[in-house]
C-alpha cells in the first residue's frame, strides 16, 4: 500500500508548512487524485485517518477530488473524458490519444488554524 508512504510524505510537508506560519492546527487538506495516478482514493483516506492521530492534523478533514481521465484524440481531434482506464476515443475508437488530465496527484489546499 504505497498510499501510506504518500501520506507520510504529505504529513512531512504539512507539518513543515504549519511550523513556518506558527499554526497550532491543520483543519483541512484537499487533494486532487487522477484516475491514472496509481493512487486508490479509499486507501489514501484510510492512510490519512491512521496517520493523523496525535499530529497537528488530528481533527483535519481530508477532501479527495477524483479527476477523470481527459484525453484528446490525435485522429478525430475530439475530447474524451472517462472515469475508468479505457484508453480509446469515445468518438472514433482510436487509441492514438494525448492525455491532458487524470494522472495527477496534487495537494490543492491546506487550511491552518493560527493563534493571533
Amino acid at each position: 500500500m504505497h498510499e501510506l508512504s504518500i501520506v507520510a510524505n504529505l504529513f512531512d510537508l504539512l507539518e513543515e508548512q504549519a511550523e513556518k506560519v506558527g499554526a497550532k492546527k491543520i483543519t483541512l487538506v484537499k487533494i486532487k487524485v487522477g484516475v491514472l495516478s496509481g493512487v486508490v482514493p479509499e486507501l489514501l483516506q484510510t492512510a490519512f485517518d491512521i496517520y493523523k492521530k496525535d499530529t497537528l492534523a488530528s481533527e483535519a478533514e481530508l477532501i479527495i477530488e477524483k479527476v477523470p481521465l481527459r484525453m484528446v484524440c490525435r485522429q478525430c481531434h475530439q475530447e474524451t473524458i472517462r472515469d475508468d482506464i479505457i484508453l480509446s476515443c469515445a468518438h472514433c475508437g482510436s487509441t492514438q490519444l494525448e492525455k491532458k488530465e487524470g494522472t495527477e496527484l496534487i495537494l490543492e489546499k491546506v487550511e491552518l488554524e493560527i493563534d493571533e
